[in-house]
C-alpha cells in the first residue's frame, strides 16, 4: 500500500505519514504540534500577503507617480477644508507696478520625510474659488505718501483674514513682495513704505510678519520663484520613481569634487511680456568662462540655493540662470522698431529729396504688418504712414538687429551672458507672448513646432487685411484675440521667433518647447514658488514635534509607507528564531533515544549504568 511520509524540522518524535487508508492518523497526532504547524502556516502566510499587498499598493504608486503630480493639481479644486487642525496657511502679496495682488496658500502637515517639500496649494473658499483678490492702483503710487500705505493694502489683508481660520492667524506667515514698480523708486522712498507696512500692519493684524518678510525683490529673484513654481506644479522636485523619467547628472554645487547625482530633469522657462523677456533654467553642469569679465557677470545671473529643509542635504540643492531683458517684450519691442523706422524715413526724405510716408498715397512699406493693411506712427506732431506687404521673412531679417548679438562666444540677446543649453536633455516651457503668438491667432499652441510654425505665420502675413477682418468678425480665432493682436500677429511671431532661435540660439529643429497659458489647468504665479523657497525650512519643525511626541509618549502609531521593511525585517528574524527553536528541540529528542538504548545494554551485560553528568 503507497504510503505518503511528511517530516519537516521537527522533533523525531512529530513525525507522521499520510496514507490512502490511513488518513484518519493525523489525528493521532498530539495538539502541540497542530497548533505549532498551525501558527508556522499563518505566518508564512502573513508574511506572504504583507509582501503582496505592499508591492501591489506602493508598486502601482510608485508606477503611476508621475500622474499623481497632475491628478492632485486638477482635484485640488475641492473647497479647502478649513476646519482640519493640520492644514498650515500662508499669505503672499504681489504688489507690482499695475496694482497688488493677494494670494492665500495651505498644505497639509508635513509627512515626516526630510526628503520631500511641502504640499503647497492655492487655499479655495466655498465656492471653489481661489481666494485671491486685486486692487489698484500700484504701491508704487505712494512713493509721496508712505503713510498711506497701510490704508491702501487693508482691503487685502482684511480679505485674507476671513479666509483663514481665526485660530491659524498667529502661525501663518505674511510676505508682501515688491516687483518693478517698486524698483524703480529711489531706496529712500522703498524703505519709508516698507517701514510704514512694519509698524502698521502687526497692530491690526495677528499674522506672522517680521522685517524680513516685507521686502523690494530683484528681477532675479522673481525669475528664479516663477521656475520654483512651475518646476514644483509639474513634480521636478520629487524623487525619480520610474525608469521612465527623464533624468540629468548634476554637479551639486559647492561640491565639484564629488560625483554627480541623478535626479529628474527640470524645465526651463522663456516668459515674453509686453516690456520684458525673461529666461530661467538649471545649470546642472559646472560651467568654464571664456573671460573673467564674463565670469563676473556670471555671477549675478546664476542663483544657487537650497529648497529642503535640511542646509546639510544635497538633493535640492539647484543652480539656475536666471535672465531678464529690458525692451525686449513684445510691444515695447515693436516701438522699438517704429522709432527706428521713424527716424531712418524722416532721414532718407531729407537726403534723398523724397515724401515717403507723409501721404496716405506714398507709405512707406512695412513688411511686419499684414498685407494691405493701414496703419500711422505719429512723433513730435508728424505722422508716418504705412502700409503692410506681410513678407514675414524679410520682417524677420529686418529685425535681427534688435537682438544685438555679439561675436562672444556663451552669450546671448544684448550681449548678456547665457551658459550652455544641453539641448538634447532639456524641456522649457514658453509663456505670455510665446503662447499668445502660438494660439490666439495660429491656433497652434503646446508642442511648438519651428517648421510649422514658419509656415502658419507666413501665411497670415501674407493674407489681406479684409479677409483676417471677416475671419475675425466670424469668430475664428481664440476669444481674447483683439483687432490689435491681429493687426501686430505678423511682427510679433516674428520677433518671437528671432528671440527664441537667434537671441537664445534654439535649433531650429528644437522640438522641447511647450507654449502654454497655464500648467495643469491653472495659472501659476510666482508667488507659488515664493512662499515654497520662503517657508522651505517648516517640515524641520513638524518633523521635531513628531520626535518629541515619539519620545515623551508612548507609540500612537507609525507610517507604514515608511516603516513596512523594518516591519518585515522584524517579522523575519521573529520568524527565524522560531525555526532555529525548533531545530534544536529536534535534536535533544534525537539524543534521547540513544541514552535509552545504552542503558539497556549496560543492563544486559550486570554492568552499572553511567550517571550523567549533572543530573539532581
Amino acid at each position: 500500500m503507497g504510503r505518503i511520509g511528511i517530516s519537516c524540522l521537527f522533533p523525531a518524535s512529530w513525525h507522521f505519514s499520510i496514507s490512502p487508508v490511513g488518513c484518519p492518523r493525523i489525528l493521532n497526532t498530539n495538539l502541540r504540534q497542530i497548533v505549532v504547524i498551525s501558527l508556522l502556516a499563518a505566518a508564512v502566510s502573513l508574511l506572504y500577503f504583507s509582501v503582496v499587498i505592499i508591492r501591489n499598493k506602493y508598486g502601482r504608486l510608485s508606477k503611476d507617480k508621475k500622474f499623481q503630480r497632475y491628478l492632485a493639481r486638477v482635484t485640488d479644486i475641492e473647497a479647502t477644508d478649513t476646519n482640519n487642525p493640520n492644514v498650515n496657511y500662508g499669505i503672499v502679496v504681489d504688489c507690482g507696478s499695475s496694482g497688488s495682488r493677494i494670494f492665500v496658500y495651505c498644505w497639509p502637515r508635513h509627512n515626516g520625510n526630510p526628503h520631500d517639500l511641502l504640499d503647497i496649494r492655492q487655499m479655495r473658499d466655498k465656492n471653489r474659488k481661489p481666494v485671491v483678490m486685486k486692487i489698484k492702483p500700484g504701491i508704487s503710487e505712494f512713493a509721496t505718501s508712505p503713510e498711506k500705505v497701510s490704508d491702501y493694502i487693508s482691503p487685502l489683508l482684511n480679505f485674507a483674514a476671513e479666509h483663514v481660520p481665526r485660530a491659524k492667524h498667529k502661525e501663518t506667515p505674511l510676505y508682501i513682495l515688491c516687483t518693478a514698480g517698486m524698483r524703480i523708486l529711489p531706496e529712500s522712498q522703498q524703505k519709508a513704505i516698507l517701514e510704514d507696512l512694519l509698524t502698521d500692519i502687526p497692530v491690526h493684524f495677528d499674522f506672522l510678519f517680521s522685517d524680513s518678510h516685507a521686502e523690494v525683490i530683484s528681477g532675479k529673484q522673481e525669475g528664479v520663484y516663477a521656475w520654483i513654481g512651475i518646476n514644483f506644479v509639474l513634480g521636478r522636485f520629487e524623487h525619480i520613481e520610474d525608469d521612465d523619467e527623464a533624468v540629468v547628472e548634476v554637479n551639486i554645487p559647492g561640491s565639484e569634487s564629488s560625483e554627480a547625482i541623478l535626479r529628474k530633469r527640470t524645465a526651463g522657462i522663456l516668459d515674453m511680456g509686453g516690456v520684458s523677456t525673461q529666461i530661467a533654467y538649471e545649470v546642472p553642469k559646472t560651467v568654464s568662462f571664456a573671460s573673467s569679465q564674463q565670469e563676473e557677470v556670471a555671477k549675478n545671473l546664476l542663483a544657487e540655493f537650497n529648497l529642503g529643509c535640511d542646509i546639510h542635504q544635497t538633493e535640492h540643492v539647484y543652480r539656475v540662470y536666471v535672465a531678464t531683458f529690458l525692451g525686449f517684450g513684445g510691444n515695447a519691442a515693436r516701438q522699438r522698431y517704429e522709432d527706428r523706422i521713424f527716424a531712418s524715413t524722416v532721414q532718407k526724405n531729407r537726403l534723398l529729396g523724397k515724401q515717403t510716408g507723409l501721404t496716405p498715397d506714398t507709405p512707406h512699406l512695412d513688411p511686419c504688418l499684414p498685407l494691405d493693411i493701414k496703419d500711422e506712427i505719429q512723433q513730435n506732431g508728424q505722422t508716418l504712414y504705412l502700409r503692410g506687404t506681410g513678407d514675414f521673412d524679410l520682417c524677420r531679417e529686418t529685425i535681427q538687429p534688435f537682438m544685438n548679438k555679439t561675436n562672444e562666444t556663451q552669450t546671448s540677446l544684448n550681449g548678456v551672458y547665457q551658459p550652455p543649453i544641453h539641448f538634447q536633455n532639456s524641456e522649457f516651457y514658453g509663456f505670455s507672448e510665446f503662447y499668445y503668438c502660438t494660439e490666439d491667432v495660429l491656433r497652434m499652441g503646446g508642442d511648438y513646432d519651428a517648421a510649422a510654425f514658419t509656415r502658419a505665420a507666413k501665411d497670415y502675413c501674407a493674407t489681406k487685411w479684409s479677409i483676417l477682418r471677416e475671419r475675425f468678425d466670424r469668430g475664428l480665432y481664440a476669444s481674447h484675440a483683439d483687432l490689435h493682436r491681429l493687426k501686430y500677429q505678423c511682427f510679433k511671431s516674428a520677433w518671437m521667433f528671432e528671440v527664441f532661435h537667434r537671441g537664445f540660439s534654439f535649433p531650429v529643429n528644437y522640438r522641447n518647447l511647450k507654449t502654454a497659458l497655464q500648467v495643469y489647468d491653472k495659472e501659476v504665479q510666482w508667488t507659488l514658488g515664493a512662499i515654497l523657497y520662503r517657508t522651505r525650512f517648516l517640515p524641520l519643525r513638524d518633523i521635531q514635534q513628531e520626535a518629541f511626541r515619539a519620545s515623551h509618549a508612548h507609540w500612537r502609531g507609525f507610517s507604514f509607507v515608511y516603516n513596512h521593511y523594518l516591519f518585515s525585517g522584524c517579522f523575519l528574524v521573529v520568524l527565524l528564531a522560531i525555526l532555529l527553536y525548533l531545530l534544536r528541540l529536534r535534536r535533544i529528542h534525537r539524543r534521547a533515544p540513544r541514552s535509552g538504548s545504552a542503558a539497556a545494554v549496560w543492563l544486559e551485560e550486570g554492568l552499572p549504568s553511567q550517571k550523567i553528568a549533572g543530573t539532581l
